[in-house]
């Protein structure tokens, strides 16, 4: 499993020009890592949360029997999520204020990275998308957890799959220039503190 380190702040700082400090900060990981209960936690202490696009859309379409699920269209389903993604963000830029936080459980990216996961292809449209919008340039990731690891109806990936998609995640978001900051793992309260004190003190 790859070591988070602390950006090179000597080579970075070129790069750093074109990167965004605005309050749109994405929680990501693998599955099955404690991010729902994270962001749980976090609106419960009044911080504004925009839930995962893909979770909703799985039971979405478990619901009319639709094909955008990973297990029947991988490419419907990386495309809707894509673009619902896309939305929530461009919501956010016109619903909140400039100085709110606020948290993404994942991000236009994570769609990205399971694009790359399945070899599906990514169109010129989503790549010109990811590189001129962008979300907080620290993005918090929560390593894989085995102990608290559980499938469920719309979380269907084993253990070597959820390890594997963590570490994609990884080359995607590192790719596109963000700063990953590894969520201890802890308890909910703590990880909690970890992040709004990380953000308060960056």
């Amino acid at each position: 499993m790859p070591t988070i380190k602390k950006p090179n702040k000597t080579k970075s700082l070129a790069l750093k020009r074109t990167k965004n400090h605005n309050p749109f900060y994405v929680i990501t990981g693998g599955p099955g890592v404690g991010k729902t209960t994270l962001l749980k936690e976090l609106q419960q202490r009044g911080m504004a949360v925009v839930p995962e696009i893909a979770r909703e859309l799985i039971k979405e379409q478990q619901a009319v029997d639709g094909d955008a699920l990973p297990w029947k269209n991988k490419k419907l389903y990386m495309e809707m999520m894509f673009h619902r993604s896309l939305a929530s963000f461009e919501k956010a830029k016109n619903d909140h204020k400039e100085t709110t936080l606020l948290f993404f459980d994942r991000g236009f990216l994570d769609a990205l990275c399971y694009a790359s996961l399945e070899g599906i292809p990514i169109d010129q449209e989503m790549r010109t998308y990811v590189e001129t919008a962008r979300y907080n340039d620290h993005v918090f990731i929560l390593p894989p957890w085995e102990e608290i690891y559980q499938t469920d109806e719309q979380r269907k990936q084993d253990w070597n799959e959820a390890v594997f998609t963590y570490n994609k995640i990884i080359q995607t978001y590192r790719s596109h220039l963000y700063d990953l900051i590894e969520v201890p793992k802890t308890s909910v309260k703590e990880r909690a503190d970890f992040i709004l004190n990380h953000i308060q003190n960056s």
